[in-house]
């Protein structure tokens, strides 16, 4: 599920042109650095699915460049990246530089709805920390990860099922989970997930993180 695919490219041009002015250059580089390394992208393949050089892009991370609002939308694009993740009101430089790397506070997680899919979620974890993700899932009572297993290159996974009930695929096995089962496999395992006919909510990390 691509996140920058639930944001229309016509609402991100707007949050930019409306906010941009409001920001930083250095916070909005180290944002776009801090996502780039996420999803374990080089300078140049963002650069190139962007439309911009290599050296254009390291200014605009160094923060010494400010992108126009059509390329800031294309360099959230390279990178999977909401626009509105870039004005999220967290606080990435000054004083509270060192909280906002290690805590996330109720206020401050970052929210994404997969209205097509029946899926909410919410990132528990901050993004200066690129080796582990956790997050909060809430699937509707026919939410689902989709028809099509998918997987990962590296890493693994693990959750708890706090409420409900989901059936989990994994490798084509089925297994029926219910409210306090927990479940852990490699990332590179095939897998998808669905509601049982209620609401349920999870609470799931990955290695390395994703979003």
């Amino acid at each position: 599920m691509s996140l920058h695919d639930e944001e229309p490219i016509e609402a991100g041009r707007a949050i930019a042109g409306d906010r941009m002015q409001n920001t930083s250059v250095s916070e909005l580089g180290g944002r776009i650095r801090l996502r780039r390394k996420v999803k374990r992208l080089t300078l140049a393949q963002v650069a190139e699915a962007a439309g911009i050089s290599t050296a254009q892009l390291s200014q605009i991370e160094r923060g010494n460049a400010m992108p126009s609002v059509d390329k800031l939308v294309l360099l959230c694009q390279a990178i999977d990246m909401p626009v509105s993740w870039l004005f999220d009101g967290a606080d990435h430089t000054g004083p509270a530089s060192t909280e906002s790397r290690l805590i996330v506070r109720k206020a401050k997680r970052r929210h994404i709805v997969f209205q097509k899919n029946g899926m909410e979620k919410d990132m528990l974890t901050p993004d200066s920390m690129p080796q582990i993700q956790m997050m909060r899932l809430v699937l509707s009572p026919d939410g689902t990860t989709g028809d099509m297993p998918y997987n990962e290159k590296e890493g693994a996974k693990c959750g708890l099922l706090l409420r409900g009930s989901i059936s989990l695929e994994i490798d084509g096995e089925v297994y029926r989970l219910y409210a306090g089962d927990s479940f852990a496999f490699s990332a590179t395992a095939l897998i998808r997930f669905w509601a049982e006919g209620e609401e349920s909510e999870i609470i799931w990390a990955c290695t390395p993180a994703f979003y």
